[in-house]
């Protein structure tokens, strides 16, 4: 697996130095052509969260699988219902937790230490930090579009940003602590492709490229691996069958959800809300599910 890894980031490397050689996707953020990378390559990689959460249950000793349908379905809304009444407050954490997801899955095959959380949270927190330090504006603007005012705070400065860039950098060196070169590679190819592709490239469409092809990418091969442990090829096979039927399901929900938005917003700002406050809804059950696993596995 770990080759497998090595030569996604090479290939992601490659693409994102070959995005960022076209000038007209530098102002561009192609909304509508993210929204559908999102909604296929981007959320399918927690399309198996069902058969997550029968294992959960096995562990746990319940029969039922719809108390875990149930309770992922309230957890999932009840992020839309408490984003509608404290955007502010659920944004922020969304952040704070969205960096270490993307620290910790982006970095969960190096067999390492498990407790790296803040060093995770650090790694991640270069997808957050990269927009705002070199597409300031864009970036406060889709905030903005999702009632979040940072604006005038310590957080924008561009002393706090690169104070953190550096952090992140640090974490990865961390991480890749007593570690083959290959790993060492992995993680700096990483690090340097998503400098790219914030450098270059409207703020939207590097979280769309970096979330669709590296982040979704290297989690469904880990998928794929656990289906199949012998054959690679026919778990990964496996893992989009399995995946498809889900992945329709919320990418129908989300359509329907823009919508009804577009009702009341512009089209680019309807899809920055269906995006943001989408993924937080499904962010927040499924990293529930991965920790209460690991837990409980423990």
């Amino acid at each position: 697996m770990n080759n497998i890894n090595f030569y996604h980031s090479l290939i992601f490397f490659k693409l994102c130095i070959f995005l960022c050689a076209f000038e007209f996707l530098r102002n561009n953020s192609l909304i509508i052509p993210s929204l559908f990378l999102i909604l296929s390559l981007g959320i399918s990689h927690g399309a198996l969260d069902h058969i997550k959460g029968r294992k959960l249950l096995k562990l746990l000793n319940y029969k039922s699988s719809s108390i875990f349908y149930i309770l992922y379905i309230f957890t999932g809304l009840s992020i839309i219902i408490l984003w509608l009444l404290f955007s502010k407050i659920l944004l922020l954490i969304f952040l704070i937790v969205a960096s270490y997801h993307f620290g910790k899955e982006d970095s969960e095959f190096i067999n390492g230490k498990s407790n790296l959380d803040l060093i995770y949270f650090f790694k991640g927190s270069l997808v957050i930090v990269a927009p705002l330090f070199f597409h300031k504006t864009e970036t406060l603007n889709i905030f903005n579009n999702l009632n979040f005012d940072i604006s005038q705070s310590l957080f924008t400065s561009n002393e706090f940003l690169l104070i953190f860039l550096t952090i992140s950098f640090f974490a990865n060196i961390v991480i890749s602590i007593n570690k083959k070169i290959e790993i060492k590679s992995l993680l700096l190819m990483d690090f340097i492709s998503i400098l790219l592709l914030n450098y270059f490239l409207n703020p939207i469409l590097a979280f769309t490229i970096y979330f669709c092809f590296l982040h979704s990418i290297r989690h469904s091969f880990k998928l794929s691996n656990e289906l199949n442990k012998k054959n690679f090829i026919k778990g990964f096979k496996e893992f989009l069958l399995k995946a498809i039927p889900l992945t329709i399901l919320t990418a129908f929900l989300f359509l329907i959800s823009l919508f009804f938005l577009n009702n009341y917003y512009f089209l680019d700002n309807a899809i920055t809300k269906v995006i943001f406050i989408g993924l937080a809804s499904l962010t927040f059950p499924h990293i529930l599910l991965e920790y209460l696993i690991e837990k409980n596995e423990g």
